[in-house]
């Protein structure tokens, strides 16, 4: 495993304000070059001034700890295996990143919908929609989870159009393929501390598949990513801000002009736990995403291709991969006929 190293020059990611966004022509062309740089140069960067609030922050974060701290039978009565739709709690160790166990224990969450079961020659990527499993001791758990998810929505969606404004594209190019059916994903994750096999994956080195993720770390840290040295630096937490990162939707979309980067997490030491809170800004499943016009798309480099992990062009059928892949057990009690023969 690539090691981080103590002598790196990367100290910080870039941190951009997008309260700038509100204070004028020349706040505002700063913000978009600080933003361009970011996400073509690093795909990461730590987000303030983007309005949510201590209050709104601090009632997700109690709900989140009490669900943690539920008898172990509270937990496992919302066991993600009991869903069709990858929804609930996945118990330590039961996800997997590149093949690889993560030592973590999460909540998946998503919009809440009826489960919507895939008809004769609909896409089986609709199985992901449906209704979400909460712990019946902790009802304001739903309250507080639903309202991060219609905030962190809010905030994605601005954070996007100034992004794409950034680099000379339309800032509404991709408005359409979110809307009121767009697919969100909320993760509350728990690091318990390092597994008994001295084994250090809290997550394994991956990119995200989707167009932004924004994510509320506490301040134990671990999280690294992958700069341009090839070597894994950590994100030193910085009080307040949401850590921003790119998926590889919008890496193709321009043909590799915006970068997704390879993070991970390493577990902390000992029994010490940490708490995060990842958001995933997603389209609607059946969205098709269009290459984006911009007037930096001749300087793209091309994206790499993978034939280990392709991109379809129907969202969906990205985000239902992955979902098999991270969750083996899921996958073989609802979904064996969508796996491929080993």
């Amino acid at each position: 495993m690539t090691t981080n190293t103590s002598s790196s020059p990367y100290q910080q990611l870039p941190i951009i304000d997008l309260s700038a966004a509100d204070r004028g022509p020349q706040s505002r062309a700063l913000l978009h070059a600080q933003l361009h740089s970011a996400a073509h140069d690093v795909g990461f960067f730590q987000l303030v001034g983007h309005g949510v609030s201590e209050g709104e922050t601090a009632a997700l974060l109690r709900a989140m700890h009490r669900f943690f701290a539920l008898p172990e039978a509270d937990r496992l009565a919302i066991d993600n295996v009991n869903s069709p739709h990858f929804r609930g709690y996945t118990r330590t160790g039961d996800e997997r990143t590149g093949g690889s166990r993560d030592w973590r224990d999460q909540l998946d969450i998503g919009a809440e919908r009826p489960a919507r079961i895939p008809g004769a020659g609909e896409p089986a990527y609709w199985w992901l929609e449906g209704p979400n499993q909460w712990p019946a001791a902790l009802p304001e758990l739903r309250v507080a989870a639903l309202a991060w998810v219609e905030r962190l929505s809010s905030v994605a969606a601005r954070l996007l159009r100034e992004l794409l404004a950034a680099i000379g594209a339309p800032a509404d190019f991709y408005e359409p393929v979110f809307g009121s059916r767009a697919h969100p994903h909320l993760k509350l994750v728990r690091y318990p501390g390092s597994a008994g096999d001295g084994a250090d994956q809290g997550v394994g080195a991956h990119k995200d598949y989707g167009f932004l993720t924004l994510l509320l770390q506490d301040q134990v840290g671990g999280l690294q990513v992958q700069r341009e040295d090839g070597l894994f630096h950590d994100v030193p937490p910085l009080p307040g801000a949401f850590v921003v990162n790119l998926g590889e939707l919008l890496e193709v979309a321009t043909n590799g002009y915006l970068v997704a980067t390879n993070h991970r997490v390493v577990s902390p030491p000992g029994a010490t736990e940490r708490f995060s809170v990842p958001f995933f800004y997603n389209p609607r499943l059946d969205a098709r995403v269009e290459p984006l016009p911009f007037p930096h798309a001749s300087a793209a480099p091309g994206v790499t291709d993978d034939p280990a992990n392709p991109l379809f062009a129907e969202y969906g059928f990205n985000e239902l991969k992955g979902k098999l892949r991270a969750h083996p057990l899921v996958a073989a009690r609802h979904h064996a006929e969508l796996l491929t023969p080993a």
